[in-house]
C-alpha cells in the first residue's frame, strides 16, 4: 500500500526522479488550463447563452459570494487566486475515479506548496491594501510584545493548512485501499463516493481559510471600512 504518490517513481537518474506527484500535478494543471480555454473561448454577453456558460457563471458567482461573505470587500479581486486553489484541490479529488490516478494532494510536498502560496499571498494582498507600514504594524498589535507570537502564528497556520489537507487526503485513500482488500465489492464504492465528498469539503475549507487569512491581512489599520465600501 502506497502512503503517498511520491512513492510511485516513473523515471529516476541519480537523485533526479519523476514521480506520480509531479506527473499528476502537471497533468492536472494542463487539463485545467486547456479546459478553461475551451470553455471560455466562446463566451456571450447576450441573453442567449450556452449551458456551459450558465454553469460557469453559477460557479463563479457562488465563489464570489463565498469570498464576500468572509469579509473581503472586492471578491473579484481575489477570485483568481482563491478560485484556482479551490478548483485545483477539488479537481485533484474528483479525478480519483480514474483508474491508476493518484491525487497529488495526497503528497505532503504538494500540500506544503499550496500552503506556501497562501503564505506568500497573504502579505502581498495585505501590503497592497494597507501599505507596507500599515501591514507590518499589524504584527505589533496590541503591543510590540506580540511580535514573536504573531510571527509564530503565521508559520503555524501555514503548517496547519498543509498538514490538514495532506492528512485528510491520505487517510481517505488508505481507508479505501483497506476496504478494497477486505470487501472488494460494496464498501469501496461507498467509500469512493464519500472520498469524493470529503475532497470537495477539503477544497472548500482550504480556500475559505485562505480567504479568512487574506481578509485579516487586508483590514485597515483602524479596523474601519474603506470609504468606497461605505457606499
Amino acid at each position: 500500500m502506497r502512503l503517498s504518490p511520491d512513492e510511485m517513481i516513473f523515471w529516476q537518474h541519480g537523485f533526479l526522479k519523476i514521480n506520480a506527484t509531479i506527473v499528476f500535478t502537471w497533468g492536472l494543471m494542463l487539463t485545467l488550463a486547456v479546459g478553461s480555454l475551451l470553455i471560455t473561448r466562446k463566451l456571450s454577453k447576450e441573453l442567449e447563452r450556452s449551458r456551459w456558460q450558465n454553469l460557469l457563471e453559477i460557479v463563479v458567482t457562488g465563489m464570489e459570494k463565498q469570498i464576500g461573505d468572509v469579509g473581503l470587500r472586492h471578491p473579484e479581486k481575489y477570485l483568481d487566486f482563491l478560485g484556482t486553489l479551490f478548483l485545483f484541490i477539488a479537481s485533484a479529488s474528483l479525478c480519483t475515479i480514474i483508474p491508476g490516478y493518484e491525487p497529488p494532494t495526497g503528497s505532503l510536498s504538494t500540500t506544503v506548496a499550496l500552503a506556501l502560496c497562501v503564505f506568500a499571498a497573504v502579505p502581498l494582498f495585505g501590503i497592497e491594501a494597507q501599505g507596507i507600514g500599515g501591514y507590518l504594524q499589524s504584527y505589533v498589535k496590541p503591543t510590540v510584545i506580540m511580535l514573536p507570537f504573531n510571527i509564530i502564528s503565521e508559520l503555524s497556520r501555514t503548517l496547519a493548512l498543509a498538514v490538514r489537507l495532506f492528512g485528510n487526503m491520505m487517510s481517505g485513500a488508505m481507508i479505501i485501499a483497506i476496504l478494497l482488500t477486505i470487501t472488494p465489492f460494496i464498501f469501496p464504492v461507498v467509500m469512493t463516493a464519500l472520498g469524493l465528498l470529503t475532497g470537495m469539503v477539503q477544497a472548500y475549507i482550504f480556500s475559505i481559510l485562505a480567504a479568512v487569512y487574506i481578509a485579516a491581512a487586508t483590514r485597515t489599520r483602524e479596523g474601519k471600512l474603506e470609504p468606497e465600501a461605505i457606499h
